[in-house]
């Protein structure tokens, strides 16, 4: 499993990366993708969109089901990876070059997790499981 330390993590299996105070772009983790298997369909928001942290701003669609994807921070949406409507794949490929979103004007955010955190989070969400 890939976890990039240079990343933060929510509970809900995003990641996030910060440029700047306020600026920030998000992605489905490599635990998120696995776990979804082959993606099939990606519905994201418009740029200007505003999104809550902690709500659901998009969601996904694999072989298995359809799935929400929550907004780790509150802003707006400054750009969506449009890419990804025509190739939802590329999140199974490399989840953490096939960003969703990249959201401006952050004014809060949810508990955010290191790598690490995030690596035991997983582990124990996968013992729960069996």
């Amino acid at each position: 499993m890939n976890i990039p330390k240079n990343l933060k993590y929510t509970k809900s299996h995003e990641w996030v990366k910060f440029d700047g105070e306020t600026t920030a772009t998000v992605g489905l983790t490599d635990y998120a993708q696995s776990e979804l298997g082959d993606l099939v369909f990606v519905n994201l928001p418009e740029a200007g969109d505003t999104v809550t942290a902690g709500e659901a701003f998009s969601d996904v669609e694999s072989v298995k089901a359809v799935s929400d994807v929550y907004a780790p921070v509150t802003g707006t949406v400054d750009e969506a990876n449009a890419e990804l409507l025509d190739a939802p794949e590329k999140i199974n490929a490399d989840p953490y070059e096939a960003w969703l979103v990249k959201i401006e004007d952050i004014t809060s955010m949810e508990e955010l997790l290191t790598a690490e955190e995030y690596e035991k989070f997983v582990e124990e969400e996968k013992a729960q499981k069996h």
